[in-house]
């Protein structure tokens, strides 16, 4: 399996505007090897919000295939030259390859 988190950092009271983003309907969605799309909200008492992105996927070999679609590449293509919105104030990814999972103890 294979992580991928994209850490978003907000302007305050704007959080809505990305979680709309990662929530809508979109060509990733359909993609043969995605397990989940998780997006989480950490609420700071500061003058910052922060979304996390969690994208989980099959396989490594699932993640490259996204990557290299057409409707993938179609999409950065499209929004090559523009800027961020001015809400966002940055964006960090990272991708972590799981070794394991342990599952909870199922209490009945």
């Amino acid at each position: 399996m294979l992580i991928q988190t994209r850490t978003i950092v907000v302007q305050k009271d704007k959080v809505d505007l990305v979680i709309e983003r990662f929530t809508k309907d979109s060509p990733i969605d359909t993609m043969e090897g995605l397990i989940d799309k998780t997006v989480m909200v950490n609420r700071k008492k500061q003058e910052h919000e922060e979304v996390v992105v969690m994208i989980r996927w099959r396989s490594v070999d699932d993640w490259k295939n996204w990557e290299k679609s057409d409707v993938h590449i179609q999409g950065h293509r499209q929004n090559k030259g523009k800027p961020a919105p001015e809400y966002i104030i940055s964006t960090t990814v990272n991708m972590y390859e799981v070794k394991a999972v342990k599952e909870g103890l199922k209490q009945e």
